[in-house]
């Protein structure tokens, strides 16, 4: 099988010294390529395969966060800085895991687990719905997915929240939480439900989708923070 080509990004030679150390002494990386730089990195991917990147965020010119914005597709992402402060606003671009500096071995091990999960994770069939069925006034209404932001429960009805309309259908939480794909969906409080795509904020226990502040209930924590480092 092949092995995970991956690259390290950051302009420090001792964090390279760490990381290079830690890949060669994994089975399922290969170190393809080191680069001190984002222009190192945007040149080498350019022509190159990079299925992992190991990314420092504070660096010249072009800081990692600034570097994961230009990227329209980008690999896997496992940041590695010295600063905690990054970290939610990091789950924003769907990396896979923030490592702290210094990095020990046992942490680095635990984030190359990690990605390797969520390399093997099923991909979602090709027949998951793109769209859900509901009655309102009367019709038979279909929504893409895609478009719903979240979706609130007020006892036997909820209400579906999308940026053009607003629809409210006689419908308990789980019968429609049944039709949500879970790779796309996720409860976050027993009234909401959250579009995982749409969260543009996670912290103080409030997700934020398009400007609105939603609650996170504790028991509903741990999931959400899951789904979110692994979008």
């Amino acid at each position: 099988m092949d092995k995970n080509r991956c690259i390290v990004v950051d302009d420090e030679p001792a964090a390279h010294y760490v990381l290079v150390n830690y890949i060669e002494r994994s089975a399922d990386l290969e170190l393809v390529a080191q680069c001190y730089n984002a222009f190192e990195a945007l040149e080498y991917m350019r022509n190159n395969r990079v299925d992992l990147i190991f990314l420092d965020i504070d660096m010249p010119e072009i800081t990692g966060m600034e570097f994961l914005k230009m990227l329209d597709n980008p690999p896997k992402i496992i940041l590695t800085t010295a600063y905690s402060e990054y970290a939610l606003e990091s789950y924003n671009y769907g990396v896979v895991d923030y490592l702290l500096k210094p990095i020990s071995f046992p942490r680095f091990f635990k984030a190359l687990q990690r990605f390797l999960s969520y390399n093997n994770s099923v991909i979602p069939s090709e027949d998951e719905p793109k769209t859900i069925s509901i009655r309102m006034n009367g019709r038979l209404i279909e929504i893409k997915l895609s478009q719903i932001d979240f979706i609130q429960s007020f006892g036997n009805y909820v209400k579906i929240v999308t940026p053009a309309q607003t629809y409210l259908t006689a419908i308990t939480t789980q019968q429609i939480l049944k039709q949500l794909p879970a790779s796309k969906f996720v409860r976050i409080h027993k009234s909401y439900i959250a579009s995982i795509n749409k969260v543009s904020k996670y912290e103080h226990g409030l997700v934020q989708i398009n400007n609105m502040n939603l609650p996170v209930g504790i028991t509903f924590r741990r999931e959400l923070q899951e789904k979110l480092e692994n979008t």
